[in-house]
């Protein structure tokens, strides 16, 4: 696999992400969120269209995940020297067994309501790959079965680049 590396908008690649999967989520009557937050944005460095396919994974899978009349959030921040994206959902949420797991290839927690979706078990563990040989970190956090999940993304920030001022974009979605 071979990556571009470029100074990346993570604003942008996240909004390109959201656009790709609102039909899903219009189709599942799950409501999608944008939050850059409300300071600058530093740029990373990375490969735009391996970050889109991440975060794409990330919301994708919240989706799904998520019933009809839910909530899935991304949101975007500063983290000391690195860059945070986090998809938040209210959906069914991760047993706290199968959390350590949850980025292995092939796996999936054998709950019957997981089961009913389709999928490889593969898309995660994808997540986990690109996001490291961008540098970074990828965490995954629930309460428990029926509260919902977080997914965070720590990637570096670009020392020197460009940054985009989210506080002029405000909340989109």
């Amino acid at each position: 696999l071979r990556l571009a590396p470029q100074p990346v908008d993570l604003v942008a690649v996240a909004q390109a992400a959201l656009d790709a999967v609102q039909p899903l989520a219009v189709a599942r009557n799950v409501h999608l969120a944008f939050s850059p937050g409300s300071t600058a944005i530093e740029a990373v460095s990375g490969d735009a269209g391996r970050l889109q396919q991440v975060i794409w994974n990330l919301l994708a899978n919240a989706i799904k995940f998520t019933p009809a009349g839910g909530r899935v959030g991304v949101f975007i921040q500063p983290s000391n020297d690195h860059m945070e994206v986090r998809v938040v959902d209210t959906g069914q949420g991760i047993s706290p067994d199968f959390l350590p797991h949850v980025f292995e290839r092939f796996r999936q927690a054998d709950d019957a309501t997981t089961q009913r979706h389709s999928g490889l078990g593969l898309g995660l563990a994808i997540v986990r790959q690109l996001v490291g040989l961008h540098g970074g970190t990828v965490h995954a956090a629930s309460q428990g079965v029926g509260c919902g999940a977080t997914f965070t993304v720590r990637l570096p920030v670009s020392p020197g680049e460009a940054h985009v001022d989210s506080a002029a974009l405000g909340e989109r979605r």
